[in-house]
């Protein structure tokens, strides 16, 4: 296994292990197969293991696994506080503890603020003592590093990279967001301010292995070097020193030992331009699918109605790459989950947006055609919870 360094210079395993997702059997986690599969990754180097309170069964699975074990103090925890649980500050120790009590330990390694939509979420957060909260927790040592997990464009992740002294962040990247949700350009900030950077959703939930167009296999298949999708994307990835770990939510052994071998074979800075060249290739076939020829360069934004246009397009387009389910989660987590709305229907029809877009698309007619069929009725009813838990 191969490590890289984060802000303090802690060694962190290059792959880190997902815990959202793991097997289940009759309804509840299998708990062999998943202590089998965390052990097997932990024999062979994995030392980051990121879950989350909302993960159903995942912190307690992960508290019995590593005490039983005796690995607790061999590797780090990842977890999250959902900030939009929070009334007061006294909630904040609540739901801390708790997490405490499932993963069975003292301390969290690495602690964030859970999908931190905005800059307007974070300030209703310092006015429930949120600063003052994480200080008194990390000179404790009950919380060892800081950060947030993000869903949303560039400009926005930016801002929230400087509103606090941050260790650590983690981001939706791979080769076919690298100009879309956070995207490069916050890859590159957050790196150059210091902070260590989590993937996540390196494959997009598994469709750029399991729903990719022939041509994209094609692509693959007929490549000079014999590779999986899976591993090209893990490997372009790994080849970006500004990363410092990729999570997978691996469930299966084989999985596992498949990506601890990408990971372990990888060297950054490997790509060659031909390669590049061939990734692109596979991005274009993809995108040949898309409803709407958007690349995410935000030359459209800023919005005078807050429409997050890019996320939109991302959204829109994936229903008709990859399936209804994600898309509508990305649009959920784009638009509704900001203490100010950037929904398509925000739209007003201005035109500003087309004057800058250099791929001259209709943006307003698209919009249109998005809202339609992105903005479900169950859409707007998650969209009142969302404002009446304040995200």
């Amino acid at each position: 296994m191969k490590y890289r360094l984060d802000k303090n210079g802690n060694k962190l395993s290059a792959l880190g292990f997902g815990c959202m997702r793991f097997p289940r059997k009759f309804g509840a986690i299998d708990m062999a197969e998943t202590e089998r599969e965390i052990m097997t990754a932990y024999e062979n180097g994995v030392n980051y293991f990121d879950t989350a309170y909302i993960y159903p069964g995942s912190e307690s699975a992960i508290g019995e696994i590593f005490e039983k074990n005796n690995i607790r103090d061999k590797v780090y925890i990842a977890t999250k506080l959902p900030h939009y649980l929070i009334k007061n500050k006294e909630s904040l120790d609540k739901l801390f503890y708790e997490e405490l009590k499932r993963l069975r330990t003292d301390y969290i390694d690495y602690y964030l603020m859970h999908m931190l939509a905005d800059v307007d979420t974070w300030e209703r957060l310092k006015s429930l003592g949120i600063e003052e909260w994480i200080a008194e927790k990390k000179a404790s040592g009950a919380i060892k590093q800081i950060g947030f997990s993000y869903h949303g464009n560039s400009d926005m992740f930016c801002k929230l990279v400087d509103v606090y002294d941050w260790d650590f962040c983690q981001i939706q990247y791979n080769y076919m967001d690298e100009h879309s949700q956070a995207g490069r350009r916050g890859l590159n900030y957050a790196h150059e301010k210091g902070l260590a950077v989590i993937i996540m959703e390196p494959l997009r939930g598994g469709k750029l292995v399991s729903h990719l167009p022939d041509e994209a296999k094609r692509i693959f298949e007929n490549y000079k070097i014999k590779r999986t999708p899976a591993q090209w994307a893990f490997r372009w990835l790994w080849n970006q020193p500004e990363i410092t770990v990729v999570l997978s939510g691996m469930n299966s052994d084989e999985m596992v030992r498949d990506n601890i071998n990408t990971a372990s074979s990888t060297e950054i800075g490997e790509f060659t331009e031909e390669d590049e060249q061939m990734l692109k290739s596979v991005v274009k076939a993809i995108n040949a699918k898309m409803k709407v020829g958007c690349t995410g360069c935000g030359y459209c934004m800023p919005c005078p109605k807050n429409v997050d246009i890019p996320g939109t397009f991302a959204a829109y387009n994936r229903k008709y790459a990859e399936g209804k389910f994600w898309a509508y989660v990305d649009y959920f987590m784009c638009t509704a989950l900001r203490s100010n709305s950037t929904a398509a229907s925000n739209c007003v029809g201005c035109g500003k947006c087309e004057k800058h877009c250099p791929q001259h698309i209709e943006i307003r007619k698209q919009l249109k055609c998005a809202e339609k069929e992105l903005e479900t009725p169950i859409y707007k009813i998650g969209k009142k919870i969302a404002k009446i838990f304040k995200f």
